[in-house]
């Protein structure tokens, strides 16, 4: 039996050093707060069209070549007149420009409209959710997105987080490198330290750790 006791020990401590050389070593820095309501709205950058997303594209005078699609898995839609136009990746007035030029071989001065209605997003605007979560999940970013917000769409924590010790991992385009923040799941939706609240980014992944004990 305290073979079996000395073992366990052993083991949970060697779990603890490998968690703490994954984190890089050293404390990680949090992020300001972020209020549970904005007090004035904004918009986020200028969305870009992903993969089965749902558009509506309006052709001004022309309702038989007016249509819905849904982007296809490999980033492309087919409209009346127009195969394989590429989508994912651009804005919808990007994507509205360039089917007004490959209209105009069938139509005189076309004026297009594209309207993103059902929406998924690049993997670079989705906001991820892992680990010791109801139901981990990949979240389309939405503007003035919080943590909170997340972890609403997920379910919250399970019984077995540690949310105290999740963290945030967030791509810096200045550096090309990912940064690690510290997160207080645990203290914002059980406690309800709006302190622990902050905002969110397109492409933010949030881990969430299983408790040792």
């Amino acid at each position: 039996m305290a073979v079996s006791r000395g073992f366990h020990a052993a083991a949970t401590l060697a779990l603890a050093a490998l968690l703490s050389a994954c984190g890089g070593g050293g404390p990680r820095p949090e992020l300001p707060a972020a209020g549970f309501v904005g007090a004035k709205e904004a918009p986020s950058e200028e969305y870009v069209i992903g993969p089965l997303d749902q558009l509506n594209i309006f052709v001004w005078r022309n309702p038989e070549i007016s249509t819905k699609v849904q982007v296809r898995p490999d980033g492309r839609i087919t409209t009346p007149l127009i195969n394989d136009m590429p989508a994912v990746g651009k804005t919808p007035a990007m994507l509205a420009d360039d089917l007004k030029l490959a209209l105009s071989e069938y139509i005189k001065d076309p004026i297009v409209s594209v309207i993103v209605e059902n929406f998924s997003g690049t993997f670079s605007q989705q906001v991820r959710v892992v680990g010791a979560t109801e139901k981990p999940a990949s979240l389309p970013y939405r503007a003035n997105m919080s943590i909170l917000d997340a972890m609403i769409a997920v379910g919250g924590l399970n019984e077995f987080a540690a949310g105290n010790r999740a963290r945030l991992v967030r791509y810096d385009p200045q550096t090309g490198k990912q940064r690690e923040y510290k997160l207080r799941l645990a203290d914002l939706l059980k406690s309800g330290d709006t302190s622990a609240n902050v905002r969110l980014e397109p492409g933010d992944v949030i881990i969430i750790p299983q408790s040792m004990f």
